[in-house]
């Protein structure tokens, strides 16, 4: 315990010493003990759902849709922004706003679909570390199921040490994941003026483009991080004076930016590796992991299916590990109760075994996990855009006119954009 406060101390006096004006030499090191939040958070957008929709969208219409995943990104940007905002400016997350704004019956209704959320995330979260085991190392899946729960235990462990400690371990595992896609990005030597068109100019397909299109948001924005941002902020470096409030946003801000910009990069990355290497080679049919690794190989090089698994595997335990932490986020925000982190992870662990035991299969699993993520969308950004809105609970934070016009406009379309991908599925659609 005492190496946890000596963490976190160490980490809060730097940031008070920044907030307060003193000399700080060098921008990083100004910067540094904000940086963070946003990366756990971020984890979401880089995890084994975003796999499956990118290499699929890849594959069947090349660098087509990039400029959706440049879209998505920055709508998740002005979402996670609103996130960390509310937990500073209030000292609450999303969840215990929630319970104290909304009726009981209403409070508990949103608790239970949120861990209906919480338990598809996990799924796919376990799932795609599961698979990254089996890829790697050749191990059947069931083993790989147990190996991912015993990792993700050893990195949750990391948090008694305090909050640095997960955040550094988080962020190394996205860098792993970032670091692959670059390494990707090299042997695939795609068509640099090709890929930064496709990211700037829109441009769709057909029906199908649209549906791989909207799948694409539908896996980017996730609701469990927008509960789990505002919580990651409500207490790490607490101020209550308006100007240095003011002033721990902005460096929050810069948080998100950096992170998220990194998730978008790898996001696009994915598509990018999938055009270049499938759709460039007439393979418009590979939609699923295994399928895009086995392919991989014969057409880069063995290393380039090593890198790709290991990219996988570092996605599914970095998310399946930021999973059990927003749950225990939705539970004590909404129903003020808390059960022990390693007990939580282990009930999240049996409905992915059991799928894992069962033999189903795991890319359309993952996109089935995507669909019920989608049920908890507006439970998530509805209220982030009511809370931060109103400027008796946000203070000198309150959002200016054009941020709330913006946060209700992407509230708006992200809704649609859910509403038009659940049509499409359950009427003959895929993803």
């Amino acid at each position: 315990m005492e190496k946890k406060s000596d963490t976190k101390g160490s980490t809060v006096r730097a940031a008070e010493k920044v907030l307060e004006g003193k000399s700080v030499k060098g921008l990083f090191a100004r910067v540094l003990p904000f940086l963070g939040p946003a990366f756990i958070a971020s984890v979401a957008y880089v995890d084994p759902g975003n796999f499956a929709t990118n290499i699929a969208s890849g594959a069947k219409y090349g660098y087509m849709l990039l400029w959706v995943i440049l879209l998505s990104n920055v709508m998740a940007m002005v979402i996670q922004t609103l996130s960390a905002k509310l937990g500073i400016a209030t000292g609450k997350n999303l969840a215990e706003h929630c319970r104290d704004a909304y009726p009981r019956p209403a409070v508990i209704a949103m608790w239970i679909v949120m861990e209906l959320v919480a338990m598809a995330t996990d799924l796919a979260e376990f799932i795609g570390a599961a698979v990254g085991f089996t890829l790697l190392f050749g191990f059947p899946l069931w083993m790989s199921g147990l190996l991912t729960g015993v990792a993700t235990f050893m990195i949750l462990g990391f948090e008694r040490y305090g909050f640095r400690p997960l955040e550094a371990v988080i962020t190394g595992l996205v860098a792993i994941v970032a670091i692959s896609y670059v390494i990707e990005t090299i042997l695939d030597r795609p068509p640099w003026r090709t890929v930064l068109y496709h990211f700037v100019v829109p441009e769709l397909s057909g029906p199908d483009s649209v549906i791989l299109a909207v799948g694409i948001v539908g896996a980017t924005v996730m609701p469990h991080a927008i509960f789990l941002h505002s919580a990651l902020t409500q207490g790490r470096i607490v101020v209550r004076e308006p100007a240095k409030m003011k002033r721990l946003f902005h460096y929050e801000l810069v948080d998100v930016l950096i992170a998220m910009g990194v998730a978008s990069l790898v996001n696009g990355a994915m598509l990018v590796m999938a055009a270049s290497t499938f759709h460039a080679n007439g393979m418009t049919a590979v939609g699923t992991i295994e399928e895009a690794y086995r392919t991989l190989e014969p057409l880069l090089g063995k290393a380039s299916g090593t890198v790709f698994a290991v990219s996988l595997l570092a996605s599914g335990l970095s998310s399946a590990s930021v999973g059990t932490m927003a749950g225990q986020v939705i539970m004590s925000g909404f129903l003020d109760r808390e059960i022990p982190v390693w007990l939580r992870r282990l009930i999240t662990m049996v409905p992915s075994l059991v799928v894992i035991m069962i033999g189903l299969d795991p890319t359309r699993t993952l996109v089935v996990s995507q669909v019920v993520l989608s049920f908890g969308l507006p439970l998530a950004v509805i209220p982030l855009a009511k809370f931060t809105s109103d400027r008796k609970l946000m203070g000198v934070l309150v959002n200016r006119r054009a941020t709330t016009v913006a946060a209700w406009t992407i509230t708006a379309f992200i809704l649609a954009m859910n509403i038009f991908l659940l049509y499409s599925i359950f009427t003959g659609g895929s993803v």
